[in-house]
């Protein structure tokens, strides 16, 4: 049996979730720690810190999230669901309709993600596929944790989606060379955010990117 204290030993916190959306939250917790010990879903030496190193890190993003011009959210890479379980889960109070799609060739991981999917009722849709491959996809947000470099992300998102209207990332502390580069070759707007869990880190929203003529 798992101590359902381990998920509190971070005294993990969000502000304005109700207790339920709290309640929801601490059992997805259990259940990566439970799949954990056959499934790499997270780092075995981040489990007593899954509140804050994995839950409140992929919650924080839905400042960017809970905007009236976003239903749609097409997380890549999905892993274990972080963010997308996270953001599914905040924001079905809030808009019942939101929609997050995930992208997750490893079976196993689907086959969690399904899970949570139906265990939490979210509106959502799992493929397993391997996203490289999909074309003429629509969706309001791409969004990616520890998936692929920004580059990559962005040829994903010109490439294999026909419409989207903002990216979002997390970059560390190299985030200003990291963006530096992009403009070399890429066009866009970005809003910052910094993260509440980890000081060298940053939330990035990406709008308008288009490729520069050469």
């Amino acid at each position: 049996m798992i101590d359902s204290n381990i998920i509190k030993t971070d005294n993990f916190k969000l502000s304005n979730v109700s207790r339920e959306t709290l309640k929801e939250l601490e059992d997805y917790s259990t259940e990566i720690i439970l799949r954990n010990r056959s499934i790499n879903l997270i780092s075995k030496s981040t489990e007593k810190s899954i509140n804050s190193r994995h839950i409140s890190d992929s919650a924080q993003t839905i400042d960017f999230i809970d905007k009236n011009d976003i239903n749609i959210c097409t997380d890549l890479g999905s892993g274990a669901g972080l963010p997308g379980i996270v953001l599914g889960i905040l924001m079905k109070p809030k808009k019942p309709l939101f929609k997050v799609i995930f992208y997750e060739k490893s079976y196993h991981k689907s086959i969690f993600l399904k899970k949570m999917i139906k265990k939490f009722n979210l509106n959502s849709e799992i493929h397993q596929k391997n996203i490289f491959d999909e074309k003429n996809l629509r969706t309001d947000v791409i969004i990616s944790r520890a998936f692929k470099p920004l580059p990559k992300i962005f040829k994903i998102a010109k490439n294999n989606f026909k419409y989207f209207k903002y990216i979002i990332l997390f970059l560390g502390k190299s985030r200003k060379k990291i963006l530096d580069d992009a403009f070399e070759t890429w066009k866009f707007d970005y809003e910052e955010k910094k993260s509440l869990t980890n000081d060298e880190s940053t939330i990035v929203k990406i709008s308008n990117l288009e490729k520069k003529e050469r």
